[in-house]
């Protein structure tokens, strides 16, 4: 703050001298302090987010990282841990329920992974982390308590989709305060697998009911300055949006949703920017496919999975998004089905394409082919 000082004794004597008048006695001098505000530029705020698709853990990898007597994951994200820590949010969709050594580990069609796998997508980077999918059930109550019990233990990671009792389900929201930042958290997932959740617990896993949806997404929106609304969905393999995911888009939209997370079709998925109602607009990631796996399944495009990048900007309150990208991994796994990593599609090389476990008998599994596939769904979005 300026100021500008006004001396009006002094003033005074000046005037009466200049009129040919006898000086009067030496005046006290008094100073009027004026506050003149200066001009400050605006504070502009800056946020990024990350977030990653499906991290199932298959057999072949429980195999894999079992050494020495127990369980690491660490090196499988050595290749990508880069373009994760520097990350304000990190997510990524935990498939798979953290157990421990009473429930077992196992991987398809029930599995249940060693929270190990946890530490080492803390160690990656990663800070939120999605259990609402179609594997949650997969070891019933135990399962979920077992995952949350293990999250429990970092305060720094916040766990979504899943819950102890209604009143933790109401009440406990998922809000980040980063950077002047407020970005809030839900996630829903289509399906359990047909396994039942247990009689008058519906509040163990959020599931996508049109009428708890809006009422959870209206409550948590006042609460935060962007919303993220993580949604597994659609069908598998299919590397378009299904009807089901367009009318769930839509309806997002309509509760002024910022961004949609998807996953669950192990391939990636389309990018659209969608117009709410309100005149805002809503970014849409249908599937990011695939972060970590080991699918027997022959469809290439299921080891092709991507890291969503969101630049967000903050100035005199109003939110933009500055830059949405997505950047393009492969898992790689040898033909012995061991050493697993995830790399970054633009330092993924021939060499390694040519020892991959899945190029046997497949020609067409090259690096090429991962870089076309993914132009051709994400166009200039793509980071390469």
């Amino acid at each position: 703050m300026r100021t500008i000082r006004y001396k009006p004794a002094f003033l005074l004597f000046f005037v009466l001298s200049c009129a040919g008048s006898p000086p009067p006695e030496a005046p006290v001098i008094e100073e009027i302090v004026v506050p003149v505000p200066e001009t400050q530029a605006p504070r502009e705020y800056y946020l990024t987010i990350v977030a990653a698709g499906d991290n199932l853990i298959h057999d072949p990898i429980l195999k894999a990282c079992f050494k020495d007597g127990g369980y690491s994951f660490d090196s499988v994200y050595d290749q990508i841990r880069g373009y994760i820590l520097p990350a304000d949010i990190a997510f990524v969709n935990q498939e798979t329920i953290l157990g421990n050594d009473t429930l077992g580990y196992s991987g398809y069609p029930l599995f249940c992974t060693p929270p190990e796998a946890g530490a080492a997508l803390i160690a990656a980077g990663f800070n939120v982390i999605n259990h609402a999918s179609n594997h949650v059930m997969d070891r019933g109550e135990a399962g979920i308590l077992s995952s949350i019990a293990y999250w429990d233990t970092h305060e720094d990671v916040h766990y979504l989709g899943i819950h102890r009792s209604e009143d933790e389900r109401r009440n406990r929201q998922v809000i980040i305060s980063k950077n002047n930042f407020r970005v809030g958290f839900l996630a829903y997932t289509f399906s359990t697998n047909g396994i039942p959740l247990p009689r008058g617990k519906s509040h163990l896993v959020s599931v996508t009911e049109n009428e708890k949806m809006a009422a959870e997404i209206d409550a948590l929106r006042p609460l935060c300055d962007y919303l993220v609304v993580s949604m597994h969905w659609g069908d598998e393999y299919l590397l378009a949006a299904s009807k089901e995911q367009k009318r769930f888009a839509a309806f997002l939209a309509e509760h002024r949703v910022d961004l949609v997370i998807g996953h669950h079709p192990h391939v990636l998925g389309p990018l659209e920017i969608m117009e709410r109602p309100d005149g805002k607009s809503m970014t849409v990631f249908y599937s990011l496919g695939n972060f970590f796996s080991a699918h027997a399944n022959p469809v290439k495009e299921a080891l092709l999975g991507g890291l969503m990048y969101v630049r967000l900007k903050k100035n005199e309150g109003e939110i933009s998004v500055e830059e949405v990208s997505l950047i393009p991994v492969i898992t790689h796994y040898e033909t012995d089905r061991s050493d697993f990593t995830i790399y970054p599609l633009q330092e993924y090389t021939k060499e390694l394409a040519a020892k991959h476990w899945k190029r046997t008998g497949d020609p067409e599994m090259t690096v090429n082919y991962f870089v076309d596939k993914s132009r051709e769904l994400f166009g200039d979005a793509c980071s390469f």
